[in-house]
């Protein structure tokens, strides 16, 4: 059975909440809940959170987790797990996935799936999307992906696509779930490319896949991505998580 190397990178600061990481009102930090998980993953052999905060990295440690110190000058998240593929010696044909640290109920199905997708494919990438509701489509912060009939995604964007041009309603949006696999040779190339126009644009990094010619496979799920990027969603993620 393939099995996969999971990586969450995790900052400590955050615009919109800072030492998101470390926020515990659950009785567990929110990073702990990330891990957890993930641990249900049939397909995870080994979790590692990359991180730039020795203060993640203690209590990762301090729930038996494993991290990683990796440097704090990171641009991006992908940087952030190249680094930590180095670190950590993995090989060329490892399948590594990219679970965001902002993710406590990503659901171990979706990441067995997303493995499963990456290792019968032929592409170097691969990630999830789910069905959204019209009325999200117009919000920036809901990333929309349009795919090709085989699943091959064909452009990301912060803009409602495809665009209803007639306005006669029915269009099926899909929204972009932020968790990636990818085989670590080519998370070590893709770190290296250039930067290209649309991805600079849109401030969407896999856009630099799509325009250097590397294709991402998508797989679509029942899961609406409830990550948590301000006060308001931790507060919601801590009554669902009591019940109340």
């Amino acid at each position: 059975m393939v099995k996969a190397t999971a990586i969450i990178p995790a900052r400590h600061a955050s615009t919109r909440l800072p030492g998101k990481p470390l926020l515990a009102e659950t009785g567990k930090p929110l990073i702990q809940h990330v891990v957890e998980s993930v641990r249900g993953a049939r397909r995870v052999a080994r979790i590692v959170v990359a991180t730039d905060d020795e203060r993640i990295a203690r209590a990762v440690r301090g729930f038996g987790g494993e991290a990683v110190m990796t440097r704090a000058d990171h641009a991006s998240g992908s940087d952030r797990l190249a680094e930590a593929v180095e670190i950590l010696h993995l090989p060329d044909e490892e399948i590594v996935v990219n679970v965001q640290g902002d993710e406590p109920e990503i659901p171990s199905p979706c990441v067995d799936r997303l493995i499963e997708l990456l290792a019968a494919g032929d592409a170097a990438m691969a990630t999830l999307v789910t069905a959204l509701p019209s009325d999200q489509a117009r919000d920036p912060n809901r990333v929309k992906c349009v795919t090709a009939r085989d699943g091959r995604a064909l452009y990301f964007s912060r803009a409602p696509i495809p665009h209803d041009r007639d306005g006669a309603g029915g269009v099926a949006y899909k929204l972009h779930l932020g968790i990636y696999a990818y085989r670590a040779a080519f998370l070590r190339r893709f770190t290296q490319l250039p930067p290209t126009p649309a991805e600079t644009a849109e401030k969407l990094e896999q856009l630099r896949a799509l325009e250097h010619g590397w294709a991402i496979l998508t797989a679509e799920v029942d899961y609406d991505g409830a990550g948590i990027d301000t006060p308001e969603d931790y507060a919601a993620f801590v009554r669902r998580v009591r019940g109340t």
